[in-house]
């Protein structure tokens, strides 16, 4: 495969076929981040969020199988590779929550709406995208570096909450994460109104498995080639820069799993607004609403990068391996969208 192929064509096709998967779970299971968030707080349901629970769940069985087996090695994952900052995931969540909160979609949803004919996430995308660039490596990069270091970890046990368990209980890393996610996925799926649509169930399911092939692949072809290429899982903030960069100077410039796991999700939405009959062409009319989505996928880009992760790169991918720094960031990202939610929908007058 891999002399058929070649390395960085078939990374980006894992990245394809699993991004795929997340396209059609955005769109035919409206799996959603700021969605989920918005139900829970002022549409009186929580199942988009247990949804989100049950991926995660899911997510995290899976790559610690992966661990158990040997195919995937924690100190080769990003998340757990570099020394945690509570700071930084508190920070760069709140300003990426409340960043999607005013873009109305994440870097994620924004490629599914776009591939379901909305022009105007292709504005939050193209935003979001150099916005991560600015500050990963551009002018706002020595700043970030100063304030945000990134070190890698000098320490025998990686920051991930199984790791560190299992360091004080002598127990053995793989079980007691298959088993918090079990737990996750357990608790998750304890209502009724869960299972009213078992579709909300598959959806979630391949939402974790997504997770879960682009470990098992990208570490596959990292262990077995010879251009050490990273092993990561699916994220959307400097991926949508690198997809960019690519089309710029794809000639120069190889594929990766980041580009193939962007069409991916592109794809999978556009097959899925086809199948649901919802695709159709959508502009912005409102100037103003143009401004605040710019300004929102703006700060997504920036709070990402000191986060060291999305909604998903944090909230599935850094989860799937119980880093440190998931639970803090999502919980970050969901009180930073909140705010967010508020000020646009009920805003901050005070009651009378």
């Amino acid at each position: 495969m891999l002399e058929l192929l070649g390395e960085h064509q078939l990374v980006a096709l894992i990245g394809l076929g699993s991004g795929i998967l997340l396209g059609l779970a955005a769109r035919l299971g409206r799996f959603c981040t700021l969605g989920a968030i918005e139900d829970a707080l002022y549409g009186g349901s929580t199942v988009r969020l247990r949804m989100w629970g049950i991926a995660i769940g899911l997510a995290i069985m899976g790559s610690f199988a992966l661990m158990a087996s040997g195919l995937l090695v924690e100190s080769e994952t990003y998340y757990l590779s570099i020394r945690w900052m509570p700071l930084a995931s508190i920070v760069g969540g709140l300003v990426f929550g409340y960043g999607m909160a005013l873009s109305g979609n994440c870097g994620y949803g924004a490629i599914a709406r776009l591939g379901g004919g909305d022009l105007r996430s292709f504005v939050i995308v193209l935003v979001m995208g150099v916005s991560t660039f600015v500050v990963l490596s551009g002018p706002l990069a020595p700043l970030r570096g100063m304030l945000f270091p990134q070190v890698p970890v000098t320490t025998e046990v990686p920051p991930g909450i199984a790791h560190q368990l299992a360091a004080m209980s002598g127990l053995s890393v793989p079980v007691i994460g298959m088993t918090i996610g079990a737990l996750i996925m357990i608790g998750s799926g304890a209502a009724r109104a869960v299972w009213q649509k078992p579709s909300r169930v598959l959806w979630s399911a391949a939402v974790g498995l997504a997770v879960i092939l682009a470990w098992a692949g990208t570490s596959w072809v990292a262990h077995r080639g010879f251009e050490a290429l990273p092993v990561v899982s699916h994220s959307f903030a400097a991926p949508l820069g690198d997809t960019i960069l690519w089309w710029m100077t794809g000639s120069a410039r190889p594929l990766s799993f980041a580009v193939g796991s962007v069409a991916g999700v592109w794809a999978g939405a556009f097959i899925g607004s086809l199948i649901k009959g919802h695709f159709r062409w959508e502009a912005c009319e409102d100037p103003r609403e143009l401004r605040r989505q710019i300004f929102g996928a703006a700060l997504m880009g920036g709070g990402a990068v000191v986060a060291l992760g999305c909604s998903i790169g944090q909230g599935l991918s850094a989860f799937s391996v119980l880093a440190f720094s998931a639970p803090v960031t999502f919980a970050s990202i969901f009180a930073g969208a909140a705010f967010g939610l508020r000020q646009l929908i009920v805003g901050f007058q005070p009651a009378e």
